[in-house]
């Protein structure tokens, strides 16, 4: 009983995302919340297989509306744009072949934010492309990564 105990523990800090993790969403969130066009999600599950969470989904603003009275779980509508951000316990191998799921779902775009390089994935149908702390524009999209890095 305690070998489960301390392995499922384990397993639940291997997927907690990190202090570093945390602080790119928010420097992320806060140059997308500056866009009154869009509408970023943080953690919102999609109805992608048994349910795929990016860390960021961002969806035009005129199309997306809460429904107080009733919630849901997993999201039908894709975003124009997803974003993920790599944490310790996770590969960049396995976060982009996650990213190379969502493009094949039908997520025009996919950004894999990898913190210790300060690098950028731009996964898309047109390819992929490596950017290092620069401005990246992605379905109208502008993010300055020197000050997400800072």
């Amino acid at each position: 009983m305690l070998e489960n105990t301390e392995a499922m523990t384990q397993a639940q800090v291997e997927e907690m995302p990190s202090l570093n993790h945390s602080y790119i969403c928010a420097q992320l969130m806060r140059q997308l919340l500056q866009d009154e066009n869009i509408q970023p999600l943080p953690e919102l599950t999609l109805d992608i297989e048994n349910g795929l969470t990016p860390d960021i989904s961002i969806f035009p603003k005129d199309q997306i509306y809460p429904d107080f009275f009733e919630d849901t779980p997993k999201v039908k509508q894709l975003p124009i744009l997803a974003i993920e951000v790599i944490s310790p316990s996770q590969s960049i191998q396995a976060i982009l072949e996650k990213a190379e799921l969502l493009v094949k779902t039908g997520i025009k775009t996919v950004w894999a934010v990898e913190p210790y390089g300060r690098s950028l994935f731009v996964i898309s149908n047109e390819g992929k492309k490596l950017f290092h702390e620069e401005t990246v524009e992605s379905e109208g999209i502008t993010v300055d990564f020197a000050k997400v890095f800072c």
